[in-house]
């Protein structure tokens, strides 16, 4: 079934680094009713879609089975449309795919990705969008340079996808042939060209950089010209350097992103350990934080929260109202929201907590483990005021 011409629609062909999402706009999206379908498949594999089809019939039967009789047409209508375009041949270098779409609401987008999610399906008020924000939090872009003496590349990886913004060279012994030079003269004119030609792919680097949103670029390279470089960044680019490694020039993709990976990966852990100790810190010493759900909860509908931190895994169930948003942890939803008398949805508060974040302009850290956020139901955060 193709959708109506006045869906919000966007399916992307090619492949789409996760942190080009646009989550925000995504978590400003939600009903009254369950009408929002979220999908989550792994592409990477031929068994895949086997294993797609028969996880999709049995979430399909089973939201369905759930739903009050007056919404079950909307739903085969979400799935009539979706249908095909959750099981279309992979394009090239496609491992993933997230698919949002609602008929009711008119919405429908298709984001083919180059890393692997774990498989979900769930029918909401609202976006599921917590699997993408570990994904984003996993996977967030990083650049490599990888350089010697003669050529620079500049890489920036994007959802385990290295994708080259230049490319530099220079012939130094063309430029300055060692002729009837003395050997001391020859070596002084080529430090000075090694030197310019370093200079200029400082200037590239800092161009680069400031166009794309990067966490950090790691410097890599043969020999010594990757520490030369370093030594001449100015001093804001030089803290942006998350290792200086050794690697062939001519290194393939999957070398690139695989050195890249374990750098980032290990520096976004320690970023989250410390967001962690500051949390811990400002708890002991009654600062500016709040740890548990309800307290998070309040500090969050306050708009006091300047970053929201949880533990990857933490999930707790509750209930939302889908009119006024009141939120209540541990419990079975009522049959109308004692507050405003509105319906109430069965969540995770949690992706509730999350979205209430983005919607507030805070920031998100997830930590892979502390026992502070842990005996804290794993929520926690930092506070503005």
């Amino acid at each position: 079934m193709e959708p109506k011409e006045d869906f919000r629609r966007v399916e992307e062909m090619n492949l789409t680094p996760v942190t080009e999402i646009d989550i925000r706009g995504l978590a400003e999206i939600y009903d009254q009713l369950d009408v929002y379908l979220s999908v989550y498949l792994p592409t990477a594999s031929r068994d895949d879609e086997a294993k797609n089809r028969a996880f999709v019939d049995g979430r399909k039967r089973a939201i369905e089975a759930a739903l009050p009789s007056d919404q079950k047409e909307c739903f085969r209508e979400t799935m009539a449309i979706v249908d095909d375009l959750l099981f279309e041949k992979p394009i090239p270098g496609e491992r993933g795919r997230i698919v949002f779409a609602s008929a009711p609401a008119s919405l429908l987008a298709i984001y083919r990705i180059g890393i692997e999610p774990v498989r979900a399906m769930v029918l909401d008020t609202s976006p599921f969008l917590l699997p993408l924000a570990k994904l984003r939090d996993d996977y967030s872009d990083y650049g490599v340079l990888l350089l010697d003496s003669k050529e620079a590349r500049l890489f920036c990886v994007r959802s385990n996808v290295p994708q080259e913004m230049s490319h530099l060279s220079t012939d130094l012994m063309n430029k300055h042939k060692k002729g009837g030079w003395s050997q001391m003269r020859f070596n002084r004119l080529r430090k000075g060209a090694i030197k310019s030609f370093l200079s200029e792919v400082v200037e590239d680097v800092q161009d680069s950089c400031s166009r794309h949103q990067t966490r950090g670029i790691v410097i890599a390279g043969p020999g010594d010209a990757k520490h030369q470089l370093v030594e001449m960044l100015p001093a804001e680019m030089g803290k942006r350097v998350l290792a200086v490694v050794d690697l062939p020039i001519d290194a393939p993709g999957k070398d690139i992103v695989e050195v890249g990976d374990e750098i980032a990966i290990a520096d976004e852990r320690a970023r989250s350990e410390e967001r962690a100790e500051e949390l811990r810190a400002e708890i002991l010493k009654g600062g500016l934080a709040v740890r548990g759900v309800e307290e998070t909860r309040d500090a969050l509908n306050s708009g006091r929260v300047g970053v929201l931190v949880l533990l990857k895994d933490a999930s707790m169930p509750g209930w939302i109202c889908e009119r006024c948003q009141a939120l209540e942890a541990r419990r079975r939803p009522p049959p109308a929201c004692p507050s405003c008398g509105g319906p109430t949805s069965a969540v995770d508060v949690v992706e509730e907590l999350y979205e209430l974040a983005l919607r507030t302009g805070a920031e998100v850290e997830f930590v892979e483990e502390d026992s502070c956020l842990a005996s804290g139901e794993g929520v926690g955060a930092l506070l503005r005021y």
